[in-house]
């Protein structure tokens, strides 16, 4: 043994511990930080990198959209009462053109496309899928149009113009149970070699085929390929109330159950189990007769669990307030009054304004395909900046408008500039213009200038009139005298 060995056996060192040395160490696992809750919609509709959704994550969306409308109470009625609203009294295509009223009327009417019947199911659908896809059928001699619907679940690629992404240009759809696919040229309302560059107008020709189809999306990108659903970013939250609402409904089972509590002194094993064999619950209005050694208790669960009407508030009202519906809406005033309440409508009647108009121009522009195809079976070229190719798609009104205080402004106004032109300080047409601003709050638009000089023509025709009246005739006085002596 060496001298450094000698003096480490002196000191001790070279004995084992009792206790063996072991370096510090710890594990921490993995754990689910959302133990106990998971998004409805999956991590593939969370997390986009892209403009469009993944094909699988576009189809879950869709099919999601349709389970909460059905299912989730919330959920349906965001989809519902913006469907009240626009278009609850019903919509018609007007042109001022006879003969392409007529052709509206037959299209909107048809047994087929039956726009009356199912312009509602497709509005739904619009917003829930968010895409809408109309095959167009032509009939060969007068281009009568029938549409056929081509369900959004269906649609596997959207293309756009590799030259302007902006706009799409064909569809294709997921292969059915034969293995058949169809591509389908979109329709754009024009001849294509004067909207689409060569490579692109070579591209719609020799691939898609198999027909036309009219093309409607929301909420997406401008260059994005597909549709987004109205609920999209709603889904986890709305799934996420009803799960609420039923733990809720299990708490409340739980806090009305109880338990009978017997308690009996100086008795054994032998007694409890005899006597839990034997007993029986007291009924209602009943009588329980025990000496002192028996001790009988009703029992029901103190859970300590706090009044959650708050928590519900705030979760509905996040996805309320994420679809600019007021809380009011859905059954919780809250304390809002009779003018706070009108307030807070303005926002959501400005969102469905925004989608009335977008479901304007889609319905005119399937109008305006029905007069092109009829231009082209009677080869006739269409000028869009003729009035008697505009079609109008007349939806009823959002609100009921209160007219009383526009009456009362327009009363005051009239007077004022009565007062003005009097005075010299406001020309006739100023004021006409004037007024007319108030007049729209009332649904009238006119030019204050044309309808100055049809007042003036009028008010020109009436002071002829009464002057005739006063002119003497040629057997006596004038016709408005009474009669002579």
């Amino acid at each position: 043994m060496g001298m450094i060995d000698r003096f480490k056996s002196a000191m001790g060192w070279n004995q084992a511990p009792e206790t063996p040395m072991r370096e510090a160490a710890a594990a921490q696992g993995d754990r689910d930080a959302d133990a106990g809750w998971r998004r409805l919609s999956g991590d593939g509709l969370a997390s986009m990198n892209d403009r469009d959704l993944e094909p699988m994550a576009q189809d879950r969306m869709q099919k999601l959209a349709e389970y909460l409308w059905q299912s989730n109470l919330l959920a349906n009625r965001l989809v519902e009462l913006p469907l009240a609203y626009l278009l609850a009294e019903g919509v018609a295509l007007q042109c001022v053109d006879d003969e392409h009223q007529a052709l509206l009327n037959a299209f909107w009417s048809d047994p087929i496309n039956n726009w009356p019947m199912k312009l509602e199911q497709r509005v739904r659908a619009l917003g829930l899928l968010g895409e809408q896809c109309y095959i167009a059928n032509v009939r060969e001699g007068d281009g009568f149009v029938r549409l056929g619907y081509l369900d959004p679940r269906q649609i596997a690629t959207v293309v756009n113009d590799p030259d302007n992404p902006e706009q799409p240009i064909g569809v294709i759809t997921k292969r059915d149970n034969r293995g058949r696919q169809h591509k389908y040229r979109v329709i754009v309302l024009g001849e294509d070699a004067a909207l689409f560059s060569a490579r692109t107008v070579r591209i719609r020709a020799e691939d898609f085929t198999d027909g036309d189809v009219l093309l409607f999306q929301l909420n997406k990108f401008p260059n994005g390929s597909r549709g987004r659903s109205d609920l999209l970013g709603q889904m986890d939250w709305l799934d996420a109330y009803d799960n609420f609402l039923f733990s809720e409904l299990d708490r409340i089972d739980y806090l009305r159950r109880f338990v009978w509590d017997v308690t009996m002194t100086g008795a054994d094993d032998a007694a409890v189990k005899k006597y839990e064999k034997e007993f029986v619950p007291p009924g209602p209005n009943s009588v329980f007769v025990h000496n002192d050694q028996v001790n009988l208790e009703a029992k029901s669960p103190g859970l300590q669990a706090a009044d959650t009407s708050q928590s519900a508030r705030l979760l509905r009202n996040h996805v309320l307030g994420g679809a600019t519906v007021p809380e009011h809406w859905f059954g919780g005033g809250g304390d809002v009054n009779r003018a706070a309440a009108s307030e807070m409508g303005e926002p959501t009647f400005k969102v469905y304004s925004m989608r009335q108009g977008y479901l304007k121009r889609m319905l005119e522009e399937i109008g305006r395909f029905v007069l092109w195809q009829a231009a082209q079976a009677s080869g006739e070229k269409p000028d869009w900046s003729e009035d008697r190719w505009q079609v109008t798609a007349v939806f009823p009104e959002l609100l009921n408008r209160d007219i009383t205080k526009f009456a009362s402004a327009m009363a005051s106004l009239v007077a004022a500039v009565i007062q003005m032109i009097d005075a010299g300080l406001l020309t006739e047409e100023t004021a006409l213009k004037t007024v007319a601003d108030v007049a729209q709050r009332f649904g009238q638009d006119f030019d204050a200038k044309t309808e100055l000089e049809a007042a003036r023509a009028e008010a020109a025709k009436r002071k002829a009139e009464d002057v005739f009246q006063m002119l003497p005739t040629a057997a006596g006085p004038a016709l408005d005298d009474g009669p002579q002596d």
